[in-house]
């Protein structure tokens, strides 16, 4: 009896499935392409906002640190000003002179140096401001310093402006 069951089991055709529309198909991957594509595109631009926010948030923190490196300078400055209000000269130029030295060690901690002077022209680091005839330089070379230049690490924040030999 087994066998009986088994053949017209084999014999009965099995439900069709329902035959899929093509157009649904491709219909329904379209959209799920389309929700993920959305969901990407969301998640990179919460990424763009939160390393911008980064970004303001290390600029912020910076800007606080050389305020904080700078402050006890402007003290010094302050305490030069009520000397010179006294009119003990000797005081003030020492007080500014001391001031000076506070300002250029802590722009150096932030890597502030001097752009070198001594030598032939630069048009990288150096601006010429005019030529001029010198009698023993070698002609291309800097005679004089108008305006000391500056760079941070390898970018020049301004030109050192010379006189230059013709």
């Amino acid at each position: 009896m087994s066998d009986e069951l088994t053949k017209a089991q084999a014999e009965e055709p099995e439900p069709e499935a329902p035959a899929l529309d093509p157009l649904a198909v491709v219909t329904a991957e379209r959209d799920e392409y389309l929700d993920l594509a959305q969901r990407v595109q969301a998640d990179f631009e919460n990424y763009r906002k939160r390393a911008a926010r980064e970004q303001e948030r290390l600029v912020a923190h910076a800007h606080e640190r050389l305020v904080r490196e700078l402050l006890p300078i402007l003290d010094d400055l302050e305490r030069a000003l009520e000397a010179a209000e006294r009119h003990e000269e000797a005081q003030l130029v020492e007080g500014v002179k001391l001031v000076e030295q506070s300002l250029r060690r802590a722009l150096a901690k932030e890597g502030l140096a001097e752009i070198e002077t001594e030598g032939a022209f630069d048009p990288h680091v150096h601006e010429a401001l005019l030529t001029k005839p010198a009698g023993g330089a070698e002609p291309g070379s800097v005679l004089e310093v108008v305006q000391r230049g500056y760079r941070v690490g390898d970018r020049v924040v301004r030109p050192a402006k010379v006189i230059v030999a013709e």
